[in-house]
């Protein structure tokens, strides 16, 4: 059902990026606007990772610089079937994760330093997981593919008065002034839309690769605690990645909260908890995930540092 939904949005997405530039230009507006969307797809599905890794200011880390993260990576990546993705920590207090990349070959997962100093190793271990299940299902790509849409969209938008007196532009004054600004929220409607429905499959999806629903239900409450008392100043400075990030990174300011990119965090926690419950899980007694050694289920291993 996931999946049909978001194919749903992503053509409602680019009919209203087609239909802007028919209605601006007519057949040839169109054209052209379906050119200029498959160039910005093209770029952005060869350079999205590095180019999202490097506005947050990631750091690459290895198994000589953060040994445990690298280990639980792997061990998760290897429960989900994936190539060992790269790995990158970002230096930020707001506890928080993302994964990029266009396939799993070339995908990569960043954790912020406050998220590995606030998580028990289960808890990170059910976040990771969760990112690992976006690059699985190849969410990275989708994600990146709308977030262009919706900036393509507004740039039309904002090109729509120059030309509001062209022969073909047939919407006046009038029009052409609302669709400046009725196109760009529909699009972010659309795109948020898209980005909801993805979280809850991949909150399903990383439960099962780690084997533990109640992880990630304990970690996302304890993320979406945390995370508004922190401000991501590099997230702030680029509000189109916000949808990329476990939980909004946006929401500790108020002028951030007027579109929703994620589900409700009490809604992916009622539903990892149903989804706990049907698997017989018990909350007291977590294991760790599947290929993982030992030390990550001792009693003593519930902290960092990650990095």
């Amino acid at each position: 059902m996931g999946y049909a939904r978001t194919a749903i949005l992503m053509a409602a997405m680019t009919a209203l990026f087609i239909g802007l530039g028919g209605l601006l230009g007519g057949q040839t507006g169109a054209i052209v606007a379906l050119v200029v969307a498959g160039a910005m797809n093209l770029f952005t599905f060869w350079n999205s990772d590095r180019m999202v890794l490097r506005m947050h200011n990631a750091r690459e880390v290895d198994a000589r610089s953060a040994p445990e993260l690298v280990v639980l990576v792997r061990g998760l990546a290897e429960n989900a079937g994936l190539p060992m993705p790269r790995v990158y920590v970002i230096e930020t207090d707001q506890p928080n994760a993302f994964a990029t990349g266009r396939s799993p070959a070339n995908a990569a997962v960043a954790a912020t330093t406050g998220l590995l100093r606030t998580l028990s190793r289960e808890e990170l271990a059910g976040v990771l997981a969760h990112e690992l299940a976006h690059i699985k299902h190849r969410d990275t790509l989708t994600m990146t593919v709308t977030a262009t849409f919706a900036g393509a969209i507004s740039m039309l938008a904002n090109f729509a008065f120059f030309f509001r007196g062209g022969d073909r532009n047939n919407l006046g004054l009038v029009g052409t002034l609302a669709m400046m600004f009725l196109a760009p929220m529909a699009a972010g409607l659309v795109q948020m839309a898209i980005s909801r429905s993805r979280e809850y499959e991949a909150d399903r999806i990383g439960a099962e690769i780690c084997g533990h629903p109640l992880w990630l239900a304990s970690a996302l409450g304890k993320i979406d605690r945390l995370a508004g008392r922190t401000v991501n100043q590099a997230a702030e400075r680029h509000p189109a990645t916000a949808h990329m990030f476990i939980i909004n990174p946006l929401h500790a300011l108020p002028q951030d909260k007027l579109f929703a990119s994620h589900p409700a965090t009490e809604n992916r926690i009622a539903a990892l908890r149903e989804m706990a419950a049907k698997r017989g899980r018990r909350e007291d007694r977590p294991r760790a995930p599947r290929g993982m050694a030992g030390p990550w289920a001792t009693p003593d291993s519930r902290r960092g540092p990650w990095a």
